[in-house]
């Protein structure tokens, strides 16, 4: 029998066939400005190429980043596709996929199709290890994949001199209609000495979110999710409002916030520019320091360094 996971608090966010019908109902009486693109920086592929020493996020696009750190060159999420299902990517990849340097690692947060896709895997340089949640490992080595390592809420594995810890979410995921909940979900903590990075993946507002910024302690970079998240009645066990995304910035105690998972792909009824706005109200509203949102270009790289930053 196929083990089944589901959330902290026992959920599986298992929706049912009218609350979906029911939503696609309320999506065809809206009316939405999508003109809107997220704006695009020329990358530093030579900054990028030759790094092996500084810490530095690059964005591009959804809930892609390449970081390096610790010496690794580390993909996370890894979704270069031009369409996701019929509808057709909204802003290019900010770095193209052939000019990646040689990748080291590669986190997947869960194994929904805006996060984990196969042509994008297979395109990637180097020879890198996945991690991947539990009950995934399976279905990569399936696709020809060796170097497959598995891990379950709050374990730990080391890659080089980087101490990567998988850590809770409040998601679901689904390939098939026949494996939904058949592999977790969660995020992921990057560390290295007393550069700390936590890549939220994808999720909706959780409790939990206080204990990773307990465990972790001075983390430096977290990269949250933003967008998909209306109808919120329908999305909000999944996905977090830009409200609930600095409610989770807090609880995780980072320094530096990176808004994503949003302006790649239309996946719900919000849009882009709708979740910037909100997220830059209540910025303002909270009064948080302007130099502490990292609000990235698609291809812009930030450098970072516990040593070299600080409010």
């Amino acid at each position: 029998m196929v083990k089944k996971y589901e959330n902290a608090d026992g959920s599986s966010n298992v929706k049912s066939f009218a609350e979906l019908r029911q939503w696609q109902k309320e999506r065809r009486s809206k009316k939405k400005d999508l003109s809107f693109v997220v704006s695009r920086a020329d990358p530093d592929l030579a900054l990028l190429t030759a790094n092996r020493s500084e810490p530095t996020v690059t964005f591009v696009g959804h809930s892609t980043f390449l970081v390096q750190l610790g010496g690794l060159n580390i993909v996370t999420d890894p979704v270069w596709a031009s369409r996701m299902g019929f509808a057709p990517r909204l802003s290019p990849p900010g770095l193209p996929i052939g000019s990646l340097p040689p990748i080291d690692v590669v986190v997947l947060s869960h194994a929904h199709y805006d996060h984990l896709h196969l042509g994008s895997l297979r395109r990637l340089p180097g020879d890198f290890v996945v991690l991947v949640p539990e009950g995934l490992a399976g279905w990569f080595r399936r696709k020809g994949f060796e170097r497959v390592q598995e891990l379950s809420w709050w374990s730990e594995t080391r890659v080089g001199d980087v101490t990567f810890g998988f850590v809770p979410a409040k998601h679901w995921t689904r390939r098939t209609p026949w494996d939904t909940n058949s592999s977790h979900w969660g995020g992921w903590v990057m560390r290295h000495d007393s550069d700390c990075l936590y890549f939220a993946g994808d999720s909706g507002y959780d409790g939990t979110f206080r204990r990773i910024g307990e465990k972790y302690g001075d983390i430096r970079v977290a990269l949250i999710p933003i967008g998909a998240y209306e109808p919120e009645w329908f999305m909000g066990g999944s996905h977090m409002t830009p409200e609930e995304a600095l409610r989770t910035f807090a609880d995780v105690g980072a320094r530096y916030f990176v808004p994503m998972h949003y302006g790649a792909f239309r996946l719900a009824d919000d849009t882009p520019r709708e979740a910037l706005d909100r997220l830059n109200a209540e910025w303002e509203r909270l009064g948080l320091p302007e130099g502490r949102r990292w609000t990235m270009e698609h291809g812009q790289t930030k450098l970072w360094s516990a040593a070299k930053t600080s409010f």
